[in-house]
């Protein structure tokens, strides 16, 4: 039987804490060796993340957290015993990654709820490519794009 995106959501969620992002202030002073990961395409990622983030595509994780490949990245390799809070953009691709990274041996994952969607929503402030504060309302417009028809279910 098949599942979907959201079946397999729910069942990482059996495995993967989530952390929402008004406790994230909290978190990262009572937690602050937390690696903060987030696993987005580059162009969101360049929109706006949080401050002190590091940026590992969804699509070369498995890599990333390993060595000897290209797309190693030692930060992450290292960071087995450290917390790590894994990011998107609404708190379910994270999920998932946080879940592929246990299977790796990755000890004390978390994934942030609602995501830089939820961090928006909460005035947490959020940095684009320049480093420079991202304007809330173009964050909000940037990850809340118009579903096109074509991708509706009720069209198909």
């Amino acid at each position: 039987m098949s599942k979907t995106f959201n079946d397999l959501i729910a069942d990482a969620l059996t495995e993967i804490d989530e952390l929402f992002p008004w406790d994230l202030e909290k978190h990262l002073e009572n937690h602050p060796e937390t690696l903060l990961l987030d696993i987005r395409e580059p162009d969101e990622f360049e929109g706006a993340h949080l401050k002190n983030s590091i940026h590992v595509p969804r699509g070369i994780l498995e890599q990333a957290c390993e060595w000897d490949y290209a797309e190693t990245v030692p930060e992450l390799v290292n960071a087995r015993e450290r917390p790590v809070l894994v990011i998107c953009r609404s708190g379910n691709r994270s999920v998932l990654a946080a879940l592929t990274m246990k299977l790796l041996g990755y000890k004390n994952l978390t994934s942030l709820k609602m995501g830089v969607k939820g961090c928006n929503d909460s005035d947490i402030v959020l940095y684009n490519q320049a480093g420079e504060e991202a304007d809330p309302d173009w964050v909000d417009e940037f990850f809340n794009p118009p579903l096109r028809n074509n991708q509706l279910s009720a069209n198909q």
